[in-house]
């Protein structure tokens, strides 16, 4: 057993050397090093990850809580996407000053806007951290023991790594616990909006152009990090001033030619590469047919009331985005694994897997029974991942319902357990207005009621009526009409529904009142909907955490079983480097697309009547002009926008796009809607990353916002 765990520590680190598929730990990127250089990468593994000197791994932060962005000058200005500080612009968009419509450029750095709760981390260290968490581990260790030793034992090591100092530790176990990591961050808290183009090129294409090729999104915001006096993080103050970066990047106006090499860098979110058919299936099956239904049907409704009013137009663009991003992506990602047949291409690896374990008769005995445990697992747990998707895409996408549960359930669970004092009830007419104003700010109760409608129809009709909570089955096959006529008593008759009236309720609210609150309708069906939906959770993570122990069995066979293949670890939101080539490709016969876009496609797209191809008349001026500046190509195009074979997932919104050289030619902001299965199945015919062209954003800021400022302190080449 020793000689095997030596020997799967060999595979998990040395398995390099596949261009376009793989997201590499940087710590271990000089056995790709070669590979890279014969693409032609002109620097060295060390130029791009080092802890002996400054490398790129400094110039890449964490953007939030899972984007990416990186230094562009040094004074601490971060280059990002649109879509990524997109709530921060909102929020601080009014009808008086609509960032969000106009656009924003600070003149000085009195001017940027503080971001409240924004932050950015960058990776101080990677480390291997194996021995230490499986210390004391064994294999026959039952499962709740062994996860309570490596509990006990990161806390220990994450104690040991940063103990005396102001940086965190983050320990992340890859290849389903068979390895471990520690990754030793720093985080800096003062962060100020800088730059953003208005919606019209930031955006433009909007939720029709999300995930497509050809794309003409100016898709970038600019932010900038504050330090104290002595360059650490701090609050934020007004005494901070510009951080000073150990490194920021180059930025190449030279462009991309067909076949450049690209490496991107930054904070891939999740990938599944070694799931089962079984999960495959669910997936494709199961899960996204719920999600891709009722996320339509959200944003058929917004977009019909987005379009009759501004005001409501900033209400709800937050939201809408988030909605769209996943449903649109998960339309895609269900396309391509049916058209690769991703589910028989599991199970014939697993057919395969299991002949091997049959010519090996003492790995059979210690593996042989872990994909039918698995596929047994998955039963229950696709039947309680639907029931938890049911409710998550459809009660509680009822805004009203969410927020009323929330906030005034744990009243009522006072009330239940007796503790419900006249002291608690004082503090909740202090805390419920606030909460009451917030929710209201952004709310729009005709959009809600008839989401209400079409998803609490689909929730009682799509279900088997036996999985329906017992209280709410005699609403099982109800009509919209029904619904409708339900939805009129809630939204004209409760008190939840005014905002005034609710606030007047808290006010003077005691125990008995809330008791009868209790018993309005809206309540009743959240309430029940929850309790299934308790239920079916608590299946779902009993599942899958079965799940993981076994696939950290089969994921141990499965490099015993193939040696000689590349194996990476899936995306879990740290530090990756991926590699490959700009092109063009042919998502299927009779189309053939080339790798860059340019500003006459904007043009080509502008419809005034549709918000999100309306096109600024300066933009429109300076393309009529054919004022580029330096920036065009050597055809005389204003490139917008190029694909490579990246392979990339979210997180990797605002990555750097880096050229052979180390210079900066890109911001990656999205994949090919035909390639969204790269999560699960990478297929480099089909898989492509989209970046913005880096002499896009120069272009902006320089011909459109005439933002000199900026473009003086950055490093132009």
């Amino acid at each position: 057993m020793k000689k095997i765990s030596i020997l799967l520590l060999f595979c998990f680190v040395f398995a390099w050397g596949r261009a376009d598929e793989g997201m590499w730990l940087p710590i271990f990127l000089n056995y790709n090093e070669a590979e890279m250089q014969q693409l032609g990468f002109k620097l060295t593994a060390e130029d791009v990850y080092s802890v002996n000197h400054h490398s790129m791994k400094d110039a890449i932060v964490l953007f939030g809580g899972g984007c990416t962005a990186e230094l562009i000058s040094n004074q601490g200005l971060l280059l990002t996407n649109h879509h990524c500080g997109y709530s921060y612009v909102q929020r601080y968009s009014t009808l008086e000053n609509n960032y969000l419509h106009n656009g924003f450029w600070a003149k000085s750095h009195e001017e940027e806007i503080p971001c409240a709760g924004l932050s950015v981390t960058f990776l101080v260290e990677m480390r291997d951290v194996t021995s230490q968490v499986l210390n004391g581990i064994t294999d026959n260790m039952p499962e709740n023991q062994r996860n309570e030793l490596i509990d006990k034992n990161i806390k220990k090591v994450s104690k040991e790594l940063v103990e005396g100092t102001h940086y965190t530790v983050d320990i992340k176990s890859f290849y389903y616990g068979n390895q471990y990591f520690a990754f030793i961050n720093e985080t800096y808290k003062d962060i100020r909006l800088v730059g953003t183009p208005p919606e019209s090129i930031g955006k433009f294409g909007g939720d029709t152009d999300n995930w497509m090729w050809p794309r003409h999104t100016g898709d970038f915001s600019m932010y900038r990090i504050y330090a104290d006096k002595n360059n650490q993080p701090a609050e934020y103050s007004k005494d901070n001033v510009p951080f000073t970066p150990k490194k920021h990047f180059t930025i190449s106006t030279k462009g991309v030619e067909e076949n450049d090499f690209t490496l991107v860098f930054g904070y891939p979110g999740t990938t599944q590469q070694f799931i089962i058919s079984d999960a495959v299936d669910m997936t494709v099956n199961a899960i996204n047919p719920i999600a891709i239904h009722q996320r339509g049907v959200r944003l058929d409704i917004m977009k019909k009331h987005m379009g009759t009013s501004t005001e409501i137009r900033l209400m709800y663009s937050g939201k809408s985005n988030s909605i769209s991003n996943g449903w649109k992506k998960w339309i895609g990602e269900n396309k391509g694994l049916i058209d690769c047949k991703v589910v028989e291409k599991k199970r014939l690896e697993e057919a395969q897997f299991e002949e091997w374990l049959q010519l090996n008769p003492d790995l059979n005995k210690q593996y042989g029974q872990v994909l039918p445990e698995m596929k047994n697992i998955y039963r229950d747990y696709r039947k309680a991942y639907s029931g938890v998707m049911y409710f998550m895409e459809s009660v509680w996408a009822v805004e009203m319902m969410k927020f009323m549960y929330q906030n005034f359930t744990p009243i009522f669970r006072r009330i239940d357990k007796k503790n419900c004092t006249p002291e608690y009830l004082d503090s909740m007419r202090v805390r419920l207005p606030k909460q009451i104003d917030n929710f209201y700010a952004s709310y729009y109760k005709p959009i809600d009621k008839e989401c209400f409608v079409e998803l609490l129809h689909y929730y009682f009709n799509e279900q088997n009526v036996n999985d329906l909570p017992e209280t709410l089955k005699p609403y099982a096959n109800i009509s919209k009409e029904q619904l409708r006529m339900m939805a009129d008593k809630i939204f004209d008759q409760s008190v939840y529904c005014d905002a005034e009236n609710l606030k007047k309720f808290v006010a003077s609210a005691n125990e008995k009142s809330y008791k009868k609150l209790r018993s309005d309708l809206i309540f009743t069906i959240v309430n029940a909907a929850m309790d299934a939906y308790d239920r079916n959770y608590e299946v779902y993570t009993d599942s899958y955490n079965k799940l993981n122990s076994k696939y950290r069995l089969y994921v141990k066979a499965l490099m015993l079983k193939e040696k000689d293949k590349t194996f990476y670890p899936d995306a879990n939101l740290t530090m990756r480097v991926t590699y490959g080539q700009v092109k063009g490709f042919e998502p299927e016969d009779g189309k053939d697309y080339i790798y860059y876009t340019t500003l006459a496609g904007v043009i080509e797209k502008e419809n005034p009547d549709i918000f999100d191809y309306k096109v600024d008349p300066k933009l429109k001026q300076l393309y009529e002009d054919k004022d580029f500046g330096r920036y065009a190509n050597n055809k005389g195009e204003m490139p917008v926008a190029f694909i490579a074979s990246n392979h990339t997932t979210g997180g990797n919104s605002g990555s750097p796009v880096i050229n052979g050289h180390g210079e900066l030619i890109g911001v990656n902001f999205d994949r090919v809607w035909e390639g969204t299965m790269s999560d699960i199945n990478y297929d480099v015919n089909r898989c492509r990353n989209i970046s913005l062209d880096i002499r896009y954003f120069l272009f902006i800021v320089d011909k459109f916002a005439g933002a000199q400022n900026l473009l003086d302190e950055m490093t132009l080449n």
